[in-house]
């Protein structure tokens, strides 16, 4: 940027300063952007500014759209001077390195002309600095995408027996923006003649390089084959080049909120999310949110359509203001019913729109999905005799085919041929044709049923069926023929009964649907979510109750200070009391919107004077800043739920001397118990804060390969919570036990006579410890809640099987689900809209028997 640039930009920013009324250090904390660099901006001293830091900062000074216009010119036009200092301003297309100025297109092209105005080209990562360690970072997490795309590539056999078309072409031109703005011409150039927007999955990485913004948008009906197509193109991308300009990552949008978060924050949080091992710190900030701001990372954001109604509009516009490359993909209806309401589509992005299946495509591939089966000849032709029509071998679809072939072009909406041709013009139908046909074990599986015009008088009421026998159809089968993805999911076999399988899914289907937004992420960790916001409150507090009663009765046991009776009385009092003080301190944190756990992303780690890697300059000071506040924080919560847990047991403590002694209630005995919660409170809430604390400065990122699926991140959960309950235990007994000796010699006196004896406290100290740990571990972690509600109170209901970990990866091996990076999803949002109204129609004794799709029911199921 030059010199007249940076004191422009310099100057601006001090007016939007003070117009907000803030001082530099103000503006530091409240936009995350360090007050150093904000001063060298202030003062014209950066060169490089970064688009987050200015984004940032004029979001939060409230920059109106002027501010902002001309913070976007000064940018961009920096970032094209670099560049053509650099190339000489003879860049090829698609490098990002070219020499418009991306201001805009010539005045008269129309009332949208001056959208291209805005941040720079985004189409590599120029005019930054980046850190050796995030180019690092970068190359590993491509390696990781790679492999894990692959393998799902695998497991959805999509190269089985080859790759079903999958081809694309221009879309109405009102969902796209123009040409000279998608190529990033300067003003006053010359209008590009059209592109070429056809292609097929061969070529969807070239396709996307060959369009010099980086942005494409790509439409399609449901199950057209958008998800497929984007992990081809995340595969392609990343093998076409040895070290790529980015990495793609897949991310569902579908659970993104725009009025909760930006885009770049959202995609930071999913990063660490699926790849835990980028929450670690460089340079102050986690290793994803350096990746991001480098521009290191392209969002490929699959499903916009499963954004609630609602937000589209503002979704786009969110989009829009997310000026780096990236890839979308939705329904058509869906986006054209977002630009509208955006009033603009996305800028500067390609839109295409995907094909459906021809006739000729489906009898092409389902012959060849049929497996031979003894008696039928090698050559082809039908050795039943049956004319084709039969049930086994490669005549299976023969007939069935060649009524396709002539019937496929009846334009009478009628059944029959139109009717399964309309049916198998998705991937996703032909697909579960297959599943149910070609892959299907024993009598009865003939696809000649599908051409019966009274049971299948149009294309929904085939899909209908399909939809409806697939998972009964895949239940059916040996999961033998499914890849397994590990020795583990390979020790899990297991024979589920169709019938149940299928309301477990419907029941997991069902809680999916939420009245503002309907997700498609099953999380392991949010299932137990889906009790009654009572229930889980009860579920704590009967944990809770359960894990210190049992504590108290093993301590008191062991140690024989007091008759087994008071032993006995002892343990179900302090229970209940510790039971309602954990379950108060849930049913706030569950009021105020907290009570989901999310898996933990660290593991625990004994950091060593002198030991570890080299630091990485900057990163010392701001790693520990970062611990500080964590202490802090995690000090301050505990605190709070210590003191409560306090409150309980001296309650239980004077009902326990109550029993023992008879009832005895004065002005001096209320004094007593008051002292005692003020007392027990300070202890146990100063030595769990201490503790939990401490813990934070223990705590390192997981490792790369530790959430590849969501197996992994449970197990490396599970072990995570031994490894707490091993520290917290002893840590917390000697916390009780000693600290409480020091906080009653303070007070002793102050607030009278007081008295702690050392064996006393390690009493005390070793039931809090065995019974908080145990309490915290199962009530206050994801994998708690996992184990009580998932593994426990759920089966017990009959709503879940009682390994449902098992049940989950089981699903998964069969085709019903997928995994997207540490949760689960159903294969396709149509099959869990099917499912979930199966089940609520199970629920209120309606027939299971098909029914035509309800439009307004089932928004997601339309086209």
């Amino acid at each position: 940027m030059t010199t007249d640039r940076l004191v422009e930009l310099a100057a601006l920013l001090r007016d939007l300063r003070k117009r907000a009324g803030l001082t530099q250090e103000q503006l530091a904390h409240e936009s995350e952007v360090s007050e150093s660099t904000i001063r060298r901006l202030e003062r014209g001293r950066a060169p490089n500014p970064t688009l987050l830091s200015l984004t940032r900062l004029q979001d939060t000074l409230g920059a109106g759209p002027e501010d902002r216009r001309r913070l976007a010119e000064l940018l961009t036009s920096g970032r094209v001077d670099a560049a053509e200092a650099g190339t000489g301003g003879d860049a090829p297309a698609g490098t990002g390195t070219g020499t418009g100025a991306g201001t805009g297109t010539d005045a008269d092209t129309g009332p949208d002309a001056g959208r291209a105005e805005g941040p720079p080209e985004p189409a590599a990562p120029s005019g930054m600095l980046v850190r050796d360690e995030v180019r690092s970072a970068a190359r590993d997490l491509a390696l990781e995408v790679r492999r894990r795309w692959r393998i799902e590539e695998e497991h959805r056999r999509v190269h089985d027996p080859f790759p079903l078309p999958v081809r694309w072409r221009r879309t109405d031109p009102a969902l796209s923006d123009h040409e000279a703005n998608i190529e990033r011409l300067p003003p006053g150039a010359a209008a590009p003649l059209p592109a070429d927007l056809s292609g097929d999955l061969p070529t969807v990485a070239a396709f996307y390089r060959g369009r010099r913004s980086g942005r494409l948008v790509i439409l399609g009906r449901a199950g057209s084959g958008k998800s497929v197509l984007t992990i081809r193109f995340v595969q392609d991308f990343l093998e076409s080049r040895a070290e790529p300009e980015r990495v793609p990552v897949i991310f569902s949008i579908g659970s993104w909120d725009p009025t909760a978060s930006t885009l770049r924050a959202w995609v930071t949080e999913r990063l660490v999310r699926d790849h835990p091992h980028l929450a670690d710190r460089v340079a102050g900030r986690s290793t994803a949110d350096a990746l991001i701001e480098a521009d290191l990372v392209l969002p490929v954001l699959d499903g916009f359509d499963e954004i609630a109604e609602g937000l589209r509009g503002r979704a786009l516009e969110g989009l829009n203001e997310f000026s780096s490359p990236l890839v979308l993909t939705s329904r058509r209806e869906e986006f054209a019913d977002a630009v509208g309401s955006a009033g603009t589509p996305l800028v500067w992005a390609t839109v295409i729109e995907l094909a459906d299946l021809t006739p000729g495509d489906v009898a092409s591939y389902l012959p060849r999905t049929a497996r031979r089966r003894p008696g039928e000849d090698g050559t082809g032709e039908d050795a039943t005799g049956d004319g084709g029509l039969g049930r086994t071998g490669r005549g299976t679809w023969d007939g069935v085919m060649e009524r396709l072939r002539e019937g496929s072009g009846a334009r009478d909406g009628g059944g029959g041929a139109a009717a399964l041709a309309g049916a198998l013009r998705t991937p996703l139908m032909t697909a579960l044709a297959r599943t149910l046909y070609s892959d299907a074990d024993g009598p009865g599986a003939d696809p000649g049923e599908l051409l019966d015009t009274r049971a299948f008088p149009d294309a929904s009421s085939v899909e209908e069926h399909l939809l409806a026998g697939f998972v009964p159809a895949v239940y059916r089968s040996p999961t033998s023929r499914t890849p397994h993805t590990s020795r583990r999911s390979s020790a899990r076999k297991r024979d589920w009964d169709p019938e149940r399988a299928e309301h477990w899914l419907g029941y997991l289907a069902h809680h999916l649907a939420h009245p503002d937004r309907e997700r498609q992420d099953l999380a392991w960790w949010e299932i137990g979510d889906f009790l009654p916001s009572r229930q889980r409150v009860l579920s704590v507090v009967l944990t809770a109750t359960l894990c210190t009663t049992l504590s108290t009765w093993l301590i008191g046991f062991l140690i024989g200070r007091l008759p087994a009776w008071e032993t006995a009385v002892q343990g179900s009092l302090m229970g209940p009391a510790a039971g309602l003080a954990f379950g108060a301190v849930y049913a706030v944190m569950n009021a105020r919107g907290h009570g989901t756990f999310e898996p933990a992303y660290v593991r625990l780690r004994l950091r060593l004077p002198g030991g570890g890697p080299p630091t990485v300059p900057g990163r010392g000071a701001g790693a520990r800043r970062g611990a500080v506040r964590i202490f802090t924080a995690r000090f301050g919560a505990v605190l709070a739920g210590g003191f409560v847990m306090g409150l309980g047991c001296a309650c239980a403590l004077m009902v326990q001397q109550e029993l023992a002694y008879g009832p005895v209630l004065n002005l001096a005995v209320l004094e007593w118990m008051a002292v005692n919660m003020f007392v027990f409170g300070l202890i146990f809430g100063a030595g769990a804060g201490l503790v939990f604390g401490l813990l934070a400065a223990l705590e390192a990122p997981l490792d790369v390969a530790s959430a590849a699926n969501p197996l992994g991140l449970l197990a490396a959960n599970r072990a995570i919570v031994r490894r707490q309950f091993l520290v917290l235990v002893p840590l917390l007994a000697l916390s009780v036990a000693f600290g409480g000796g020091l906080i009653v010699s303070l007070l002793d006196g102050v607030i009278g006579k007081l008295t702690w004896e050392a064996r006393d406290g390690l009493h005390i100290g070793a039931v809090v410890g065995l019974g908080g740990g145990l309490s915290y571990a199962l009530s206050f972690t994801a994998w708690g809640h996992w184990v009580i509600r998932a593994r426990v109170w759920l089966p017990m209901a009959g709503k879940l099987p009682w390994d449902t970990a098992a049940f989950l990866d089981d699903a998964y091996r069969r085709g019903v689900l997928r995994q997207a990076g540490a949760v689960y999803q159903f294969r396709h949002v149509r099959l869990q809209h099917h499912l979930g109204r199966a089940y609520r129609r199970s629920r209120t004794g309606r027939s299971l028997r098909w029914a035509p799709v309800d439009p307004a029911a089932a928004p997601g199921d339309r086209g």
